[in-house]
């Protein structure tokens, strides 16, 4: 008997909000390690938005996946400047309470349905169009 593994929607959901918390951990490794601020890097860039936009209900056409690829790092970083304005406001910032909050962040975005995007519902509204008979 053969077992394949499938990448589905759950195990995606999983490896967006695991990533967080790997990326907290990560900073308990030396300041100037790559093993510390590549996976800090890494997620405060891309995790929060890939944890927003992804995973779409359904398949996305091309340039619906293309939209959602070039939102997630804008999306992520004005995430991440919220987070820590919101920290300094309230004289809480520290680097690991910005690294918990948008892991927390993330967590509960992976749990919710991915936000909708204009180019999905475009595409959606496209093909529903019959197409013109010409003579």
């Amino acid at each position: 008997m053969t077992m394949t593994m499938t990448f589905t929607t759950t195990h995606a959901r999983v490896a967006m909000a695991i990533s967080g918390w790997l990326a907290v951990a990560a900073t308990a490794a030396p300041a100037a390690s790559p093993l510390r601020w590549i996976p800090v890097l890494l997620f405060v860039c891309f995790g929060p938005g890939f944890a927003l936009l992804f995973p779409q209900p359904g398949n996305l056409r091309p340039a619906a996946r293309l939209e959602a690829l070039a939102l997630t790092a804008p999306v992520s970083l004005s995430l991440a400047a919220l987070v820590s304005t919101s920290l300094f406001l309230v004289k809480g910032f520290s680097g690991t309470s910005f690294m918990v909050s948008l892991a927390a962040f993330t967590t509960i975005a992976a749990l919710l349905p991915g936000l909708p995007l204009p180019a999905a519902t475009r595409g959606a509204i496209e093909r529903s169009r019959k197409p013109v008979k010409r003579r």
